[in-house]
């Protein structure tokens, strides 16, 4: 069964349908009970770093997340949901789960060209052979909505990026960890096939 995390952070039945799609159970998740029981964890978002994580603490969901996570089961953050897996975000000062290391920079443009936030369809460039990629083309374009974005400390975990002034880490993979910053479940047919690959767990072997 697959968990659909609720922290009133947005999207959630769009994800819930994107997964449901391919005949897989799924569920809302909106305790920590909820959390243990399901096999694999969705943590979608839009919205702020800090009100997402004083939502998921309000829940008692935050502790739950991050043990099921060390315990290996298969989890994917999607944009601010792959955020709050970082120590910190320049957004607010509320701490993250702290189980990537690096940090989350806003975006910073002195050129009018590029606008903040971040909206919109952007092309994603592969740069490690993942499983995670099966039948998406080099250089999709997926649908991106945010302001802040993730610098992780260890770039071997970077699996795809993204230009947008600045070349950010777009998709990242880490064992049992996948985040994402741009919406798959907004992101047409690749989006879906980008959820079809997650949930097949293909990844993982």
């Amino acid at each position: 069964m697959v968990g659909i995390i609720n922290y009133g952070a947005g999207n959630i039945y769009s994800v819930l349908m994107g997964v449901k799609i391919f005949g897989k159970e799924a569920v809302v998740i909106e305790t920590p009970e909820m959390v243990k029981k399901v096999e694999i964890i969705i943590l979608p978002g839009v919205g702020a770093f800090e009100d997402g994580m004083r939502n998921l603490k309000e829940r008692s969901i935050s502790e739950a997340i991050v043990e099921e996570i060390e315990r290996g089961k298969p989890f994917l953050g999607i944009c601010l949901g792959f955020q709050l897996l970082f120590p910190r975000s320049e957004e607010g000062n509320s701490p993250g789960f702290n189980i990537l290391k690096g940090k989350v920079k806003k975006f910073e443009f002195k050129k009018k060209e590029f606008r903040i936030p971040h909206m919109g369809w952007n092309k994603v460039k592969f740069i490690k052979e993942e499983k995670l990629f099966e039948k998406i083309p080099d250089e999709t374009f997926f649908y991106f909505a945010h302001s802040y974005y993730p610098v992780p400390e260890d770039e071997n975990i970077i699996a795809g990026i993204t230009d947008y002034g600045v070349k950010f880490s777009s998709v990242v993979r880490k064992d049992n960890i996948v985040g994402v910053q741009f919406h798959p479940e907004k992101s047409g047919n690749y989006g879906l096939t980008f959820f079809k690959n997650f949930l097949e767990g293909k990844w993982l072997l």
